[in-house]
């Protein structure tokens, strides 16, 4: 029996060395990924490049602090940057440092003009930017990775997932390092792990939001997969990828603990980073990890019921802490002001009209450019709805949605003031024979991914659960980088038109954008708007506009043009003309193939704006075959008559529903 028992200890004692040297054994960190977009570029040996390199060169240095983080700058505006890393939470400072030092060369090598970068390594994160990137979530661009491999019982496998990557993520949130692991037994012989980390100089809700969009997109039913984001990631695995001698099970209570029986095959543990060793009792070592899980478990449950509670009574709906907006007050405009602001709404203010009023152009006296709608006086609302409505629209903000800075209301007159967007709408240039020319395919390929973040957070992140209902060119601003911003979105509920239905006799949109099956029955879903995004991804390509398309070779329509270029393998001949030799291939044959699975007229076969994103950032994402686009209406003559008798054109209206999740799966094809 002692040989025994000390053929145990001996063999315990072997596989923990030969664990712990995996970790510490020298070798250049593990390249995950990297983002520089070239849309934004300085030039070589300027003064942004010196500040760059006075800021990359600091970075070293400051890689063996205890938590793994630190940011800093270097040089003045218009050329500061601001750079910061991120060593992952359960790796030792040596580690740390070789990481950050060989990113710091790493980076300038993959992104030799860039103003803006992040570059992902197994063991840290490094990042820098022209742009205050501190202290702010960012969840773009998302890279998404994952193992070919299926688990068994995946239902049984995503609920233990679930479970301990949700715990692991509450005590992330709450730590100063914000990061936490967690483990579970899947099986007898398979044990999951989870990790997830923020950058420590997130507020707990940006942490928390960022952690749970990531735990969102998470790949399910495989045997390994991780979200990176530039604020935050999460992974998990089957086999133990992390440091566990890093990562300490929190300490027992004072209090007696009642011995429980052995774990379940569901049962889990959460840890955070710390220091641990090895317990010279297996009873202490299975019964405190599982007793200390469960009673953080029913500690954070019970703090966010109440948290949860004391929000919905004092405000009648659920708050996102940290909202700057909290009353009407806050957002109401006196008249006089906006008239002044206007020049008494002067015909040479006019930006334009839509089917919900006129936007002028005006400047208000600290000098902010604004953009007023002039509502029409037909809104079903009275002004108590009307300012809610506002209060709640307001609330949502995105960098790719147009903000709505406040209203004015006296009278009869209902007004919008929004952020002014310089360069206006997406088809003044995109339409245009000589504007046209600015949009590179960086910047169309650019704007593509903007919007369909706007739509996704319309559609699954927003409070409000939006459908746009009339997404189209000329309602996609662009500012003065040339980011997109979706505008009109929540238009519906300001103006009090009835949206309690997912079907309406009253089809408002415009023609060209319009899904099948709305423009014909009157069915509007999240699928609706992801036909119109489809619409306008190819239009973007193409650089032509849908509702007048004209070919000779026999095509009527931009969906017959795209689907016979595909057909026949010529898909680039889609490509407008314009584009000559400065555009990937990749990307291009990508956004094509979106924009044709967005385009089915089958809206189950269509993805959801989330898988979309996903196809978009994954290039190791195997895409589904598309099937022939939607070709309803017949004759152009019927199209524009059926336009006419059931339809208010150029409208744009919005619905507030909870949007169903798509279980559609997009599969690697290479394993990690």
């Amino acid at each position: 029996m002692p040989s025994s028992k000390s053929s145990m200890i001996l063999l315990l004692f072997l596989s923990v060395s030969s664990f712990l040297f995996r970790f510490t054994t020298a070798a250049d960190p593990t390249f995950l990924s990297h983002s520089c977009p070239n849309t934004t570029t300085f030039a070589r040996n300027s003064t942004y490049q010196t500040n760059l390199n006075r800021l990359l060169s600091s970075l070293p240095s400051n890689a063996n602090r205890s938590d793994g983080f630190y940011n800093a700058t270097a040089g003045q505006d218009p050329n500061r940057v601001y750079g910061l890393f991120l060593c992952r939470g359960d790796v030792s400072t040596s580690t740390c440092q070789d990481c950050v030092s060989f990113a710091t060369r790493d980076i300038v090598q993959r992104c030799p003009v860039e103003k803006e970068a992040v570059a992902w390594y197994d063991e840290c994160l490094l990042r820098y930017s022209g742009d205050n990137i501190f202290s702010t979530s960012d969840e773009d661009p998302g890279i998404l990775m994952w193992n070919l491999n299926n688990v068994t019982e995946p239902a049984r496998f995503n609920q233990l997932l679930g479970s301990v990557i949700n715990l692991a993520a509450t005590q992330a949130v709450n730590s100063p390092e914000k990061f936490a692991t967690g483990k579970g037994n899947f099986t007898a012989f398979q044990t999951l792990y989870c990790l997830v980390q923020c950058t420590p100089d997130l507020s707990t809700t940006d942490c928390n939001r960022c952690l749970q969009i990531a735990i969102a997109n998470m790949p399910k039913e495989k045997v390994g997969g991780r979200i990176l984001y530039p604020s935050c990631n999460t992974r998990y695995e089957l086999y133990p990828f992390y440091n566990e001698s890093m990562v300490a099970t929190p300490a027992a209570p004072p209090t007696p603990v009642v011995v429980s029986p052995p774990p379940t095959p569901d049962s889990f543990v959460t840890g955070s980073k710390g220091k641990s060793r090895i317990s010279s009792s297996i009873i202490i070592a299975i019964v405190i990890p599982i007793a200390v899980a469960v009673l953080l478990f029913i500690t954070g449950y019970y703090c966010l019921l109440s948290r949860r509670a004391r929000r919905e009574s004092s405000t009648g709906h659920e708050e996102i802490a940290g909202d700057e907006i909290t009353n009407v007050e806050s957002l109401q405009f006196d008249f006089g002001t906006i008239e002044l602001a206007t020049n008494k709404f002067s015909a040479n203010n006019k930006l334009g009209e839509g089917g919900f009023g006129e936007v002028y152009k005006g400047v208000l006296p600290n000098g902010q450019k604004i953009a007023v709608k002039r509502l029409s006086r037909s809104s079903g609302q009275g002004a108590e709805e009307f300012k809610n409505e506002v209060v709640l629209v307001a609330k949502l903000q995105h960098r790719n949605l147009v903000r709505l800075l406040g209203f004015c209301l006296e009278g009869q007159e209902k007004i919008l003031v929004y952020e002014f967007v310089h360069n206006k709408s997406l088809d003044y240039f995109l339409f245009d024979p000589e504007k046209q020319r600015e949009l590179d395919w960086s910047r169309r390929f650019k704007i593509i991914e903007g919007i369909a973040r706007g739509i996704l957070y319309l559609h699954e992140d927003s409070r409000l659960r939006i459908i746009h209902r009339d997404l189209k060119a000329s309602n996609i601003l662009l500012d003065g980088d040339m980011n997109p911003k979706v505008s009109d979105f929540g238009m519906a509920r300001i103006f009090g038109v009835d949206q309690t239905q997912g079907n309406t006799s009253r089809i408002v949109g415009t023609y060209g954008y319009m899904a099948p099956e709305y423009a014909m029955h009157g069915q509007f879903s999240v699928k609706s708007d992801v036909y119109s995004f489809g619409v306008i991804v190819l239009e973007i390509i193409t650089g032509r506009k849908n509702s007048n398309f004209y070919q000779t070779d026999g095509a009527e329509d931009l969906f017959s043009y795209a689907w016979k270029h595909w057909r026949d393998g010529t898909p680039m001949q889609l490509l407008d003309s314009n584009l000559t030799d400065s555009y990937s291939r990749n990307e291009v044959m990508r956004c094509i193939h979106v924009g044709l699975l967005c385009v089915q007229e089958d809206l189950a076969a269509r993805p959801t704006m989330a898988t979309v994103v996903l196809m978009l950032n994954s290039y190791s994402a195997t895409l589904p075959l598309p099937k022939q686009p939607a070709l309803f209406f017949g004759s152009r003559t019927d199209l524009s008559m059926e336009i006419t008798k059931e339809t208010d054109s150029d409208k744009s209206t919005s619905k507030s529903v909870p949007c169903s999740v798509d279980d559609a799966s997009i599969t690697e094809v290479h394993p990690r």
